[in-house]
This record gives structure tokens, sequence and C-alpha cells, in this order.
């Protein structure tokens, strides 16, 4: 009867039974794993979901001729170097770092350069093809460009742009308002609500 009651006791000073709590890991972490343990495979998937960032990042920076083979060669270096990735959650910024660093290089090693003014872009017609807006968006600042590219060509939203390249989403859309605003200036179209006359 002793052990009976001891056991009782024992039974209603524990807490209840609950099950242990599985954090959730983002995919691509489980896909960084998978290639680091052999299943080279999976890195198939890894390129399927940032490529868009990485192709984004080069349209905004390098001729588009040269981006494809770019993208190509992204994939590949991060192939042989996955080994150096500390926290596989930081795959996004580590392949949007060395999609920049790529692009610094391609100019680096290209010699021949043509500097664009802006009376250049403005004397054009308000009618603009897309590799003429594309030009006027390489024009801005990298923080404007970047996120410009990836929005509106690789047609990211603001919070993927902001998961995949470790920006706040606060930043992300800064970026966005603030490039938009300069964009619409060397497009030539104005960027507020028109005055209202004799107001």
């Amino acid at each position: 009867m002793l052990e009976a009651e001891a056991t009782a006791n024992m039974l209603m000073m524990t807490r209840p039974f609950s099950a242990p709590k599985i954090e959730e890991q983002p995919v691509e972490v489980a896909l960084v794993k998978a290639v680091l343990d052999g299943d080279r495979d999976r890195f198939a998937r890894l390129y399927e979901m940032y490529a868009p960032l990485v192709h984004g990042i080069l349209l905004a920076r390098v001729p588009r001729d040269e981006v494809d083979d770019l993208v190509q060669d992204i994939f590949l270096h991060a192939l042989k170097k996955l080994h150096t990735l500390r926290d596989p959650k930081a795959f996004a910024p580590w392949i949007a770092m060395i999609a920049r660093n790529r692009a610094m290089d391609f100019y680096r090693s290209s010699r021949e350069t043509v500097e664009v003014t802006e009376q250049m872009a403005l004397a054009r017609p308000p009618n603009r093809t897309a590799k003429e807006i594309l030009d006027l968006i390489r024009q801005l600042p990298d923080a404007y460009r970047e996120t410009l590219v990836l929005r509106f060509v690789e047609g990211m939203t603001g919070p993927e742009i902001a998961t995949r390249t470790g920006l706040t989403p606060a930043s992300v859309r800064v970026n966005l308002h603030r490039g938009m605003k300069l964009l619409r200036e060397r497009i030539g179209i104005a960027s507020g609500p028109p005055a209202v006359a004799g107001g």
C-alpha cells in the first residue's frame, strides 16, 4: 500500500507530459546538410530556389549577355565551397555575396567601359524600352539597383528579397521606395501627385 501511495504522490508532483518541441528548420538548411553529406543532387533544388536571386543581383550589375554564364559559374563555385559555409541558414546571404563579388570581379577583368551621363539618359523620349530602363537602374546606387531588379525583373516580393539577401523588410521597403523615386526622376516622370493650381 505504501508503494501505491508513493507512486500516486510522484505522479501528482510531476508536470503533465508534453511532446518535445521540434524546431522546424528551413528547407535550405536540410538541403545544404544533404549536399555536405554527399547527396549532390540536392544542390539542384538549391539552384532552383536561388537562381532568381543570383540572376537579379547580376542583372543589376553586369551586361545582360554575361549574366547566364556568370550564374552558372557562381553556383559551381558555391558547390565547391559549400563546406566553408558556417551556418546553413545563411545560404541565401552567402550566395548573394558570392554573386556581388563575382560582378565586381567581372568589371575588374574587363577594360572596356562607357560612361553614361545623366544628359544622355534624359535626352531619350519618355517611351523607353526595357533595356533602356535596365540601363537606368544600373546607374542607381547598389542598394536601390539590386532591390529594384529583384522586385521588378525577378518578380520577388519584398519579404522574399529580405529573406534571401539578409536585409530587413524595412530596409527593402525603403530601398524600393527611394530607388523608384530616383528612377522616376531619371526617366522624367513626376513622382508625386500633381500640384493644384491656385490652391
